[in-house]
């Protein structure tokens, strides 16, 4: 224990940059405030961008030294990982990458003391897009055989936690991604990026780590047939960035495709979009998705996870189906036609967000699952 009156929460998590369940994970340090102490350990010690976004005031210990989070899960690593935990009033872990922990802690939980533990999982990497790997999928069952809880933004990834991880009803909890909507419904100023948009100029915009699995190679090719005063935005970093550059140049279009790289806090800049767009293989609960109907942003992507149930019904017909390029090139195309499309749609999306997807039910929701799992109030 912590042994103060501020409860010590430690995050593990596969990597701490400025994406979705990095930026949720933010939003709640920022919302308990002071009434909890925080320390985070990354798998990629690198890639700490999201805690720039941290408030002032709040303590939190960044990146210490901490047995590492990846290796083989032989006993005498997962017992260092565990030992580790124990100063702590609740260990949370996140993804795939900090699986070896929620193993380490389900093993020495009893011999060690050690406190309750909270896993998050967010979705997949592209080694489980089209199929669960077994090996994992058995390897999770184990793992998350002692946790206190296993929280789920989405249903499909709540169907799989039932089904296919066996984890008991209780233990599963499916908590949708929110967000602060009246500041995502902010006007973004036009020079808020180091992208200047120019009158006259219509903007596709994506939030989005520049990953494989989002497949943004494809979405330059559905947005190439649009007129030319429209831009393409892509806002994010990550390894594929130079196969979407190279498609832009194989179609001739360099000159409209930009990438200016992560922004630190998308509500400044997301009301510069005309189009919010998605190509990804895989998705679950995307935050972004979120964001830009706050926004009042029309979306344009493929029916992937949970975003054809998530988006207004009236922009639910424009979600395609996963894979079909030339469905989401019409859609694309259909929006870019008619402004009045486009500002009926944002709207409806506007209004849903405001009405089921703020992050006052979110952080209401995750409060009361720590709070319960330490038996202490945050």
């Amino acid at each position: 224990m912590s042994g103060n009156d501020t409860p010590h929460i430690l995050h593990l998590h596969s990597t701490f940059a400025t994406e979705g369940k990095e930026n949720r994970c933010v939003q709640l340090i920022n919302a308990f405030g002071t009434k909890a102490q925080h320390t985070i350990v990354s798998a990629e010690p690198d890639r700490l961008e999201a805690a720039q976004r941290i408030a002032k005031g709040v303590r939190v210990t960044l990146q210490p030294e901490f047995p590492s989070l990846k290796g083989k899960p032989l006993p005498g690593r997962l017992q260092k990982l565990a030992k580790a935990m124990k100063p702590f009033d609740l260990v949370l872990t996140y993804n795939w990458g900090a699986m070896d922990a929620a193993m380490a802690h389900t093993l020495f939980k009893d011999a060690l003391g050690l406190p309750p533990l909270i896993h998050h999982e967010d979705g997949f990497d592209e080694s489980e897009l089209k199929k669960l790997k077994t090996s994992r999928t058995w390897y999770r069952r184990i793992a998350l055989g002692k946790a206190a809880g296993l929280v789920v933004p989405s249903e499909r990834l709540e169907e799989v936690a039932l089904v296919d991880w066996q984890q008991p009803l209780g233990r599963v909890k499916r908590i949708p991604n929110g967000i602060d909507t009246k500041a995502f419904g902010m006007r973004s100023k036009p020079d808020a990026l180091r992208l200047i948009k120019r009158p006259g100029e219509f903007w596709v915009g994506t939030l989005a780590g520049l990953h494989t699995i989002k497949n943004l190679p494809r979405l330059v090719r559905a947005f190439a047939p649009l007129p030319e005063e429209w831009q393409l935005v892509i806002l994010g970093q990550g390894e594929a960035r130079d196969a979407i550059l190279a498609e832009a140049d194989r179609l001739g279009i360099n000159h409209r495709v930009h990438l200016p790289g992560a922004v630190a806090d998308p509500s400044r800049v997301i009301g510069l979009f005309d189009i919010f767009a998605l190509s990804s293989d895989s998705e679950q609960f995307p935050l972004s998705v979120i964001e830009a109907m706050a926004a009042g942003l029309p979306i344009a992507a493929p029916a992937v996870g949970d975003i054809a149930q998530t988006v207004s019904d009236p922009n639910a017909s424009l979600i395609t189906p996963p894979g079909d390029e030339a469905a989401l090139s019409d859609t694309l195309r259909q929006l870019a036609d008619s402004r009045p499309l486009r500002d009926t749609l944002g709207e409806a999306n506007r209004t849903k967000a405001r009405a089921e997807f703020d992050e006052a039910r979110m952080i209401s929701a995750y409060r009361r699952l720590y709070s319960s799992a330490m038996r202490r109030d945050l």
